[in-house]
Order: C-alpha cells, then sequence, then structure tokens
C-alpha cells in the first residue's frame, strides 16, 4: 500500500502542512463598547493550540444552589437543570475547554481557562436572567390605594412612636423622630408628622405612563422597605405588583427612580425564547437586544399584544423593568427588541448570552473561588518542556548509539511524531493541561517503541542474509502484528479514561490517544518512507548500519 515513494512524500507533506496550518497563530476579533463608548474592534492572536486552567491560569468556581429564601422545593433538580443552564451560558462566553460539572448533590464546579475578567465570568454564571413581559396599570387601580397605604403606615408610625417612647426601625423607616422637640412629650413630634403627611405618597411622583411612578434616588432604599412592609403589601390591589425600574432617571437636575405597578401575570416569559442577539441602533446608537420566540410563543404573544393595543409593556429582567415600558401599536408576533439605554455593547452580549442559554431554575451562591495566576502556569510550562528536551536528549542518544543510521531515521520520525502531536490536538480544539502535558512528555519515550520493535526485526531478517530491501520490507511487515496489538490496547485503555474519567484525567487520555495514532503514523509510514528513499538512493550499498 502506498508503494510508490513520491505517493508516500506527498501524504507526509501534506500531513505537515495540514499541522502546521493548525498550529498556526490565529486573529480573533472583539467588539466592544456602544451606549456612552464608542464601538470598536479588537483583535489579538491566538495560538491554534489552547491551554488549560492550570498552564495559563484562570478562574475556579464552586457553586450551590441558594436555600436562603426557602422557595426550592427539589435542589437537586433544580442543580442539575442549573448545570445544564451553566454549561450553555460557558459554551456561549468562548472560553477554551471549561470544566463544568456536577459534584456530589449540591455542588457544580466551574473551570474557565484563560479569562481575564472574573467579575464578568462571575455575574454571567450568577445571573438568574428571567425574562417577564407585562401590562402596567392601564387602570391605576395603585394610584387609587396610595391613601390607604399612607394610612397603613400612619398607624404603624403611632404604635412605633407610642409603644415605649424609644426610637424603633419602623420609626427610622417612616422617617419619624420619636424622641420629639425639647419639651414635647416622648413622640409627639413624630406623630403630627405623620399624620400631616402621607410618609408613602409624599415620596412618589406621578410619571409619564400609566402605571409609573418616580422616587428620588436617595429615598429608593427606604420606600422599597416600605413596600415590602406586610402591612403595605395586604393593601396592594390583587393583581398588581411592584416593579423598580434598572437605573435611575434624570429629571430637573434630580436622580429618580422609576416604579411601575404591574399585572402580576406576565403575557409571556424568556422560557419561549429561541434566539437572542445584540446589536448597536444605528438611530440612537445605544445597545439593543432583539429576540425571537419559538412559533408557540410567537402564537402567544401575537395573541395578547392583540388584546393589549394602545397598553404599556413593561420588559422585566430579573424583577427589573429594562426601561420605560414601551406602547403596544400594533400585534407583536415573534420578534421583538430590548433597550438598554447607556449599557456597553458588551454588558448587552451578556444578557443576549444568558437569554439565549436559559434562565437559572432558582438562584445560586459562589462558595468557592480560586484565581490561579499565568504564572504558576507558566513555570509548569518551563519545567514541562526541560523535561521534554532532557527526556528527547536522552531517546535520541540512545537510539543513535544503537541502531546508528537508523536511529537517525527514528529522530527524524520523532521529530514529525511532535508536529504531529501537536497539530492533531490543535485539529480537535484540544486544549493541553498538565496531565497532558507530563501525558506528552512521558510519551516521547513510547514513540520510538514502535521503531524499536521494527529495527530489532530488520536485524533478525538480515541475520538470515536477506538483501537489505528484502529485509526492511520483512521487517515492517513482520513488527506490524505487535505494534499494533500494543498500540491498540493502549488506545482502548485511555478510551475508557476520557469516557468516565473527568478534568485533568480526560486531558491526559485525549493527549495519550492522540500521541499513540501519530507515533503510529511516524513509526510505520514516516519512518518506512525515510527507509526506503535511503535504499532508492544507496542502491550499491551492501550493509545497513543498523
Amino acid at each position: 500500500m502506498f508503494g510508490s515513494i513520491r505517493t508516500r512524500v506527498i501524504i507526509v507533506a501534506t500531513l505537515t502542512v495540514v499541522s502546521l496550518l493548525s498550529l498556526r497563530p490565529r486573529s480573533v476579533t472583539y467588539r466592544t463598547g456602544g451606549g456612552d463608548r464608542p464601538v470598536s474592534d479588537t483583535t489579538v492572536e491566538q495560538f491554534g493550540l489552547k491551554l488549560g486552567l492550570d498552564l495559563q491560569g484562570g478562574m475556579h468556581l464552586a457553586v450551590e444552589i441558594d436555600q436562603s429564601g426557602g422557595t426550592v422545593i427539589n435542589p437537586e433538580d433544580a442543580l442539575d437543570r442549573a448545570l445544564t443552564v451553566i454549561r450553555s451560558r460557558i459554551d456561549e462566553f468562548g472560553v477554551g475547554e471549561p470544566l463544568v460539572q456536577k459534584v456530589g448533590d449540591s455542588r457544580i464546579v466551574i473551570e474557565l481557562p484563560g479569562v481575564t475578567d472574573p467579575s464578568r465570568a462571575k455575574a454571567i454564571v450568577q445571573r438568574s436572567a428571567f425574562l417577564e413581559f407585562r401590562i402596567t396599570d392601564m387602570q391605576n387601580r395603585f394610584r387609587d390605594v396610595i391613601p390607604q397605604i399612607d394610612e397603613a403606615l400612619r398607624g404603624l408610625g403611632i404604635t412605633a412612636a407610642g409603644a415605649t417612647g424609644q426610637p424603633s426601625a419602623i420609626a427610622q423607616l417612616l422617617g419619624t423622630d420619636t424622641s420629639g422637640e425639647a419639651g414635647d412629650s416622648p413622640g409627639q413630634s413624630g406623630i403630627e408628622n405623620l399624620t400631616a403627611v402621607g410618609a408613602f405618597s409624599s415620596q412618589l411622583f406621578a410619571g409619564q405612563i400609566p402605571g409609573e411612578y418616580l422616587v428620588a434616588e436617595e429615598e429608593f432604599p427606604r420606600i422599597d422597605s416600605l413596600i415590602n412592609l406586610p402591612e403595605v403589601q395586604r393593601v396592594i390591589p390583587r393583581g398588581l405588583d411592584l416593579r423598580w425600574g434598572r437605573e435611575p432617571q434624570s429629571q430637573g437636575g434630580r436622580s429618580f427612580r422609576p416604579l411601575y405597578a404591574v399585572d402580576s401575570r406576565p403575557i409571556i416569559t424568556g422560557d419561549l425564547m429561541s434566539d437572542a442577539q445584540a446589536q448597536i441602533d444605528p438611530v440612537y446608537n445605544q445597545a439593543i437586544v432583539t429576540f425571537q420566540l419559538t412559533r408557540s410563543g410567537g402564537r402567544i404573544f401575537g395573541r395578547e399584544t392583540a388584546r393589549h393595543i394602545g397598553d404599556y409593556m413593561a420588559i422585566i429582567l430579573d424583577g427589573r423593568v429594562q426601561s420605560q415600558p414601551p406602547i403596544i401599536r400594533n400585534q407583536i408576533r415573534r420578534r421583538g427588541q430590548i433597550e438598554l439605554g447607556g449599557t456597553s455593547l458588551q454588558d448587552a452580549q451578556d444578557l443576549a448570552l444568558v437569554l439565549r442559554a436559559g434562565a437559572l431554575p432558582a438562584p445560586i451562591t459562589i462558595v468557592e473561588e480560586r484565581t490561579v495566576g499565568p504564572s504558576l502556569g507558566q513555570d509548569s510550562i518551563a519545567k514541562g518542556i526541560r523535561a521534554g528536551l532532557v527526556g528527547a536528549l536522552l531517546v535520541i542518544v540512545v537510539m543513535v548509539l544503537y541502531y546508528r543510521v537508523a536511529g537517525l531515521f527514528a529522530v527524524v520520525g520523532l521529530g514529525f511524531y511532535v508536529l504531529f502531536t501537536l497539530g492533531g490536538l490543535a485539529s480537535f480544539n484540544a486544549t493541553l493541561t498538565l496531565p497532558g502535558l507530563a501525558g506528552f512528555v512521558l510519551s516521547l519515550g513510547f514513540a520510538v517503541d514502535a521503531n524499536v520493535l521494527i529495527f530489532e526485526r530488520i536485524r533478525e531478517e538480515l541475520a538470515l542474509n536477506k538483501t537489505i530491501r528484502l529485509a526492511v520490507d520483512t521487517g515492517f511487515e513482520r513488527a506490524m502484528p505487535a505494534i499494533l496489538d500494543s498500540n491498540i490496547t493502549t488506545v482502548i485503555t485511555a478510551l475508557f479514561l476520557f469516557q468516565f474519567g473527568t478534568g485533568p484525567v480526560k486531558g491526559f487520555a485525549v493527549t495519550l490517544i492522540v500521541g499513540i495514532i501519530a507515533s503510529l503514523a511516524t513509526a510505520v509510514f514516516v519512518t518506512r518512507t525515510i527507509f526506503l528513499i535511503w535504499l532508492q538512493r544507496k542502491r550499491t550499498m551492501k550493509e545497513l548500519s543498523i
């Protein structure tokens, strides 16, 4: 097979070129900016062979389901679904050869090699990404109960002020001073303040659309705490929820946080989304996320928006309204967009990423975090290269001293082996980890094992007084069964390691499998091609240096 020397040379040259092309540096362009920052493209050079977390540095995270709220009914099932979502997000994030795996019944381990922005990676992993579309309070039902909220808070204030005469958490939250002025009885001025001015209504200003209210940014935390009081929640009309805007608005030189009264029932959620992409709006030069719904989602969205033409629809992500709710002017089916204001394009891309991957079934919390610096990886690489050079040098010396010219042929084949192995790893988009590097260095010795079997068989054939050409051909053919047996059994072992191993074990198995295939190709094919070229040029040679 491949008896022609020219055909053999062409095949070896092709494999060499393919390996070199796989290892060549590649230009990767990232687009950043948007919003208040100009959009720009950044091009970086990335080598074809990627390095793992332990060689190039990166980030290690361990997360668990957050059960502090007590709302997770089946934590184990939630963890399994969270694993799928996180894996999809990390794949979209573009990290080379990440590790995302479940450990035990309560933890997910995430390893992200080469991550240069840990805070962004953490945000993508942790973000709930629960998207809802809700109609605002078009009948102003919440506005009608604001006086009742004031009355409920007034009652709380009087109780808090008159209980002991000492400042209480409720009194401080309501903004009352239960200590009173000099000469007053304890709590008197605070009670009068609550009676004269509504503790809640005085902090709310009507917005531009139905269901929208504005609260001074400095009062935002206090009003949010008031809203969550059980006494206030009981007054809010059934079927309405209150949701804060994502970012404050500037009006008249002051900063206000928008508060929206919206329907409790969403008309649709992000579960029915099939795609989301980040873009820059050419008209307003701001980042947006365009989305597309599934067929069933499009039918539901079309039906609901047709019923609410003329109403305002709030787009809510993780409990916060993204921007001022747009008015529904006509029926919307499968496509729409989310305006993100001054958000950068990268933030919009991250949002589109998590929307495509889906929402987490429950909040997660980071219980372990480690950042591996690149200096540790560089030290491992340097030591690995040193070990490889020493090992290769010893192999070269032994082969040349023991097999002379034939040993030189094996050394040349060893060079092709290194090239084919690295090129093969790069072609499969594999990642070289520290165990993989150790396996690669160790396999340098195994790479010449097939050559040893072949050379010893050639020696035996020459001892039987066969011609050099016949001895070489017979040596390669009769050594083949032993070579195949040893390599196939090793590949089977490596396949089991890959199937049942995790992380570093898989990296070792991949390197071993690619190395075995490369060593088989170089020993059986490349080295024999070199022999054939040598014999063709030395037709009158009486003795083979082996």
